[in-house]
């Protein structure tokens, strides 16, 4: 059970001329959490982001932030958030050293020492001018600024995009090392799957604006299933579980992909008299796509 919120949107829609690119949105980050944003390019992943930290006002719906409603009071909320958008923010003719002091100017919170012990670790020149960074050094730059402020909460927009993997795991560390520390907020979107995988503890998918699943990420790790059985009617009674697809398998057995499986639930499949023969554990790519192919098989018969 979310008992403390560190941000949540309810039916939050942003209208984009004829379309909404958020659909009566709900989505909930618990406190502490590392949480994964995933969504295939165009879902509104990056809309979402610029609605919470108040870049787009919502048309309707409910944004809060840390605790504060985003459309009254997003200066509070954004003092203890650290935010690094999808395309790099930065003055390109300030030096590392100007971009620190002036980035620190803003915050109270802001950790000096900390700040040059970061730089140092990721091996940025003071006097190197912004805009001759390399990619890979603008990342660690922009991660830099948002750790050194001490947030409560980190929001990052593709952090890692277009980084070498040597890169992405200086960031990643940076970012997991101050969560360690801290106990903050991670809200993360990123399309490297296994990435998310193996450092978020919730999760959340979007498709074309709406949130299609959001849950522990060990529950979504584990509760997504494919089953192969044989002998099943054409017509199912209701079953204990989502049945996110049904397809033919090898031979005489179909293939089930399912949600929220519990192995008691196999008796349900003596009671119908079919016969589960297999139950086949699913990576976090494999259970993003097919919840994917579920909602836009939905979407085309109209049901959502």
């Amino acid at each position: 059970m979310i008992t403390e919120l560190s941000i949540e949107l309810s039916g939050v829609a942003v209208h984009y001329g004829r379309t909404f690119e958020l659909k009566d949105l709900d989505l909930k980050v618990p406190a502490g959490a590392v949480y994964g944003f995933l969504g295939p390019n165009g879902s509104g992943k990056t809309t979402t982001i610029k609605t919470l930290v108040g870049l787009l006002r919502a048309d309707r719906g409910t944004v809060r932030v840390l605790g504060y409603d985003i459309a009254r009071e997003a200066p509070r909320a954004l003092l203890r958030t650290g935010y690094v958008p999808e395309r790099p923010h930065l003055y390109k003719e300030l030096t590392v050293a100007e971009s620190l002091r002036y980035h620190g100017a803003w915050y109270p919170t802001w950790d000096a020492r900390w700040a040059d012990q970061l730089r140092g670790a990721f091996g940025l020149d003071l006097d190197a001018r912004v805009g001759r960074l390399s990619k890979g050094e603008t990342g660690k730059l922009m991660i830099l600024l948002a750790i050194a402020q001490r947030p409560e909460l980190l929001v990052l927009d593709e952090p890692t995009d277009g980084l070498d993997p040597v890169v992405r795991r200086d960031v990643l560390s940076a970012v997991l090392d101050y969560v360690s520390e801290t106990n903050a907020t991670v809200f993360i979107s990123s399309h490297l799957i296994h990435e998310l995988e193996r450092i978020c503890d919730w999760v959340g998918v979007l498709e074309s604006g709406a949130l299609v699943a959001e849950l522990p990420m060990h529950t979504f790790k584990e509760g997504i299933k494919r089953l192969r059985v044989s002998g099943a009617p054409a017509q199912l009674p209701t079953a204990p579980f989502v049945l996110l697809a049904r397809g033919t398998g090898l031979g005489s057995a179909e293939e089930w992909v399912v949600r929220g499986w519990q192995p008691p639930m196999q008796v349900w499949f003596e009671g119908i008299g079919a016969n589960l023969r297999d139950v086949v554990d699913l990576d976090l790519e494999e259970s993003f796509v097919e919840l994917l192919r579920t909602a836009r098989a939905a979407r085309r018969r109209g049901v959502a």
